[in-house]
């Protein structure tokens, strides 16, 4: 596994030579945004935490970003009852309350089925069991993601965990919005629609969702393509 690792980093070592003028943080200047990830870049960050304690509940909080778009405060605020229905399965909607939100706007969240089925080996893995209708109730009422310490994070110490597990893996400027710019700008390259995002993102204005597209490389070439 470590090997796969170092082999990886040599590659995003490659890629850091190569796209460096599409890096948002220069020198010593802070960045104004988090870069986004590409395909290599995710699996290289996963086989990195598969190398750590707390591998399963690190993956499944990096996902839940990167395959939902959600944000670290919604993925940090969320509940096993938010995602497990009553029939032991992993909900395809996970509706947040105005609460669990930034915005104070209640919104629903889509699964995807692969993202379903992470968190279903995340909390099989979590509580040592096959059929999550064993869940106690006291259990649905817990943070999904807990800590060692703490029975969850809060905004501020997940945002700094995930931080701090995208430098570990040698992926600088990342941050905890890398996920979800990530997420709106994957969708916006396979030509889903603005209003679309905006409904997946839990944005009210278009502007705000603009902001977390990157125009990578390939959609460019993907365009001058159609002519």
């Amino acid at each position: 596994m470590r090997n796969l690792f170092e082999k990886g980093l040599e590659v995003l070592k490659q890629r850091k030579q190569t796209t460096a003028n599409e890096i948002t943080c220069l020198g010593d200047r802070k960045m104004s945004q988090a870069r986004t990830l590409n395909e290599k870049e995710l699996k290289l960050l996963l086989l990195f935490i598969n190398t750590r304690k707390y591998a399963a509940r690190d993956r499944a909080m990096i996902l839940m970003q990167y395959y939902a778009g959600m944000r670290i405060g919604e993925t940090v605020a969320t509940k096993v009852g938010d995602v497990v229905a009553t029939d032991g399965t992993i909900k395809q909607e996970l509706r947040l309350t105005a609460e669990q939100t930034k915005g104070k706007y209640a919104r629903t969240v889509m699964l995807s089925e692969k993202l379903r089925k992470e968190l279903l080996a995340y909390l099989q893995h979590r509580y040592a069991i096959k059929q999550l209708t064993l869940i106690s109730a006291a259990q649905l009422k817990m943070p999904l993601f807990a800590t060692q310490k703490r029975e969850g994070f809060t905004a501020n110490t997940g945002a700094y965990h995930i931080n701090m597990l995208y430098k570990s893996a040698g992926l600088l400027n990342c941050s905890s919005h890398s996920g979800r710019r990530s997420y709106l700008t994957l969708l916006s390259s396979k030509s889903v629609p603005l209003k679309v995002l905006m409904e997946l993102a839990g944005h009210r204005q278009a502007q705000t969702t603009m902001k977390y597209i990157d125009v990578t490389t390939d959609m460019k070439k993907a365009a001058v393509e159609l002519i």
